[in-house]
């Protein structure tokens, strides 16, 4: 079998995850070949996510590493056997690897979390709202790949509207609502859909006005995807030199940690709508 050219995040993930159980166990990967009656070249390419892995082989190679996490285990499985065909992958070679990474994290996501302090989350963006974020941070680009970006955006909130949506809830600075990257118009518009998804079982708003005393978390903006375990959750921030995808269990504790403090300083749901109308109202 050829080995993979450019893995994607979520094979990276499973490979890291192997690699995780073995160094726990204290085996080496030469003892972990000799124990599957592999090459030791076969170990290190699964895992470096060069290779796939069969559930057969997987299930052997936890149990080498005596892992009992049965939930982890099958979830692991789930990952290295499933064979989805997502919608992002239309986009290969047209946008870069992040983009359809992150697609495909939140297309198995349990769960999505999101703060920002400076823009609208993604998955509540309009179309215009969108379309003037794109169109000023990447203004040298020309129309198409605009128009590409945004189609890009768009289809992501399917994990929020299709007939089975996942939890999702998000933390907004006020800041965020106040920036006007479009116009007022465009703004009515994103408060109005931010207002009507807030009314849906599965979406919770929140609001961090700018009057609340002693906070000092403006630094704090993340995307965190739950997986089917606590242990592959994954948080996504952006950064100077791009898009990072965070998976060690002491950071994701840290950032769940960090979500409910922002959480329980921000106003509560129907305040929160409340806050947001009185914002369109001042338009």
């Amino acid at each position: 079998m050829a080995l993979r050219n450019e893995p994607t995040a979520r094979q990276m993930r499973l490979a890291t995850e192997l690699r995780r159980l073995r160094d726990a166990a204290g085996v080496t990967g030469r003892e972990a070949a000799s124990s599957l009656g592999v090459s030791a070249a076969q170990i290190s390419q699964i895992e470096k996510a060069l290779a796939g892995v069969s559930e057969k082989r997987l299930r052997a190679m936890a149990a080498n590493y005596a892992c009992t996490d049965t939930e982890l285990i099958d979830a692991l499985v789930t990952m290295a056997t499933d064979r989805t065909h997502g919608w992002w992958e239309d986009y290969q070679e047209r946008l870069p690897t992040p983009y359809l990474d992150l697609a495909e994290l939140e297309y198995h996501a349990s769960r999505r979390w999101d703060v920002d302090f400076l823009h609208i989350p993604g998955l509540l963006q309009t179309e215009d709202y969108a379309r003037a974020l794109f169109s000023y941070v990447n203004s040298e680009f020309p129309q198409h790949e605009v128009d590409l970006r945004v189609e890009h955006r768009m289809k992501r909130r399917v994990i929020i509207e299709r007939s089975d949506p996942i939890p999702y809830e998000a933390v907004i600075h006020e800041a965020a609502l106040r920036i006007r990257v479009s116009d007022r118009s465009a703004t009515r518009a994103q408060f109005a859909r931010i207002q009507a998804l807030s009314e849906a079982d599965h979406v919770t708003v929140r609001v961090i006005p700018f009057d609340l005393d002693g906070f000092a978390g403006a630094g704090s903006a993340m995307v965190y995807a739950g997986g089917p375990v606590p242990k592959l959750d994954t948080v996504v921030r952006d950064g100077p030199h791009g898009t990072v995808f965070i998976d060690a269990e002491a950071q994701l504790v840290r950032f769940r940690t960090l979500f409910r403090r922002l959480e329980s300083v921000s106003l509560d749901p129907e305040r929160s709508r409340d806050f947001i109308h009185m914002l369109a109202k001042e338009l």
